[in-house]
């Protein structure tokens, strides 16, 4: 049983300077319970070694995904993966790594509704807010509609999109079974604190 609660991830850019595994292991050691790689701008190759340095880190305590990248999920030795609306679909992606955790981003009741005949194992439900992270995501959902989100979903959602440890009460009353941040951990001047701040939050 996976516990999505505090679901960081990575931003190399937000890290500013730090080594993304370091972040990854501060947020570890202060409660975070997934891990989620994610880093457009890089070459798969540089992907592939990144997921393997926050794997070594992590040293198998929580699960690590990668954003959107099947291929490098697999070569890394990830235990799962997310994908987006545009990405490669769920169902190829268990017809090529069927081991696989996978997420899907949703971001209508819609979306939401169709997910149900796909074999993913959660939802990514946002943004919730509006966020710098990804300018151009759908339109925020609001709590109203993540927790219409939740409420149609058949597996766990994490909440994703300007959140911060504010919002977690608000987000876990909305029915979701996560919180789901970048900056807020990323960005934070100390990381293991910033992830303590979310897990006590949420529970």
């Amino acid at each position: 049983m996976i516990d999505w609660s505090v679901y960081v991830v990575t931003d190399t850019a937000m890290c500013a300077g730090r080594e993304v595994p370091a972040v990854v292991g501060e947020a570890v050691a202060g409660g975070a319970t997934v891990v989620q790689v994610r880093d457009p701008h890089a070459a798969a190759r540089d992907l592939v070694a990144l997921t393997r340095a926050v794997l070594d880190v992590v040293a198998g305590r929580v699960p690590v995904l990668v954003n959107d990248r099947v291929d490098v999920a697999l070569a890394a030795g990830a235990q799962g993966v997310h994908v987006g609306q545009s990405d490669l679909d769920p169902v190829s992606v268990r017809t090529i790594a069927p081991g696989l955790i996978v997420g899907l981003s949703v971001s209508s009741v819609a979306e939401t509704r169709a997910a149900e005949a796909l074999p993913v194992d959660y939802l990514g439900a946002g943004p919730v807010f509006a966020t710098p992270t990804k300018p151009d995501a759908a339109p925020a959902t609001g709590l109203d509609g993540l927790a219409a989100i939740c409420a149609a979903s058949a597996v766990p959602v994490v909440a994703i999109g300007g959140l911060s440890a504010a919002h977690c009460a608000a987000v876990r009353q909305a029915g979701a079974a996560g919180i789901c941040v970048v900056s807020a951990v990323c960005a934070a001047e100390d990381c293991r604190a910033a992830t303590e701040e979310l897990a006590r939050a949420w529970s």
